[in-house]
């Protein structure tokens, strides 16, 4: 029987009922709660990460901008965690499901941008007509622009999901491989081993960097509206 690449993608059920709620709360059981587990240097590293992606992130902000630290930075954990979540053995990654991300984009990106148009009418508006555009090109800047900004958390959402998608799949396939060539010819299993190994880590490290490229974007975006 083939076996379906995409099966690892599919939003697990128990009696027909979608547990991808519970899945998605799951990793906070390993985030820090100062009323429920003790300090050990786990927790310190977090406290450590936090406040350095905090600092990054809020130095290009004026004091508007800085009052959505606290949704930024729960943005970033809660990819992050989701990312490395799907890293598990007979694991399901949410952040796979392009529904998922775009849930997660289209309402931050609305809120950007109505901030911007609440807020810097003319600074918003001024984006789509460059000054000293020429009159004939004025409609199809303005066409442009438009299209552009209704892009951005499509762009956003189809980013997050490709990257993840493509390296479980490259996992997958890496590991089928190897497990097929053991007993034709260990010598080349052993390499596509310590390929699949090395993959892994770089998965580990892409599960970060792209929960922090998505939070990044959607800080630019509220940047340039605040």
């Amino acid at each position: 029987m083939n076996e379906n690449l995409f099966a690892s993608f599919i939003i697990p059920t128990i009696v027909g009922i979608p547990i991808v709620i519970f899945i998605i709360m799951f990793p906070s059981i390993f985030l820090h709660n100062p009323y429920r587990l003790i300090g050990n240097r786990l927790m310190s590293l977090q406290q450590w990460f936090i406040k350095l992606v905090l600092k990054q992130m809020m130095a290009i902000h004026n004091i508007k901008g800085r009052t959505w630290s606290l949704m930024l930075m729960s943005l970033i954990l809660f990819i992050g965690s989701t990312n490395l979540l799907g890293l598990l053995p007979h694991s399901f990654t949410p952040t796979t499901q392009l529904s998922m991300n775009l849930g997660m984009a289209i309402p931050l990106w609305a809120a950007a941008v109505i901030t911007g148009f609440r807020h810097k009418m003319k600074a918003s508006l001024a984006h789509f007509l460059p000054q000293g555009t020429p009159i004939p090109l004025i409609p199809m800047l303005i066409i442009i622009e438009t299209i552009s900004l209704f892009i951005q958390p499509m762009a956003l959402a189809v980013r997050l999901t490709a990257n993840i998608t493509a390296g479980h799949l490259l996992i997958h396939l890496i590991g089928g491989a190897t497990m097929v060539l053991t007993s034709i010819s260990p010598t080349v299993s052993s390499i596509t081993f310590t390929i699949l190994i090395l993959l892994t880590i770089l998965e580990f490290a892409v599960a970060l960097i792209q929960a922090y490229v998505f939070t990044l974007l959607v800080s630019l975006y509220l940047h340039d509206n605040t």
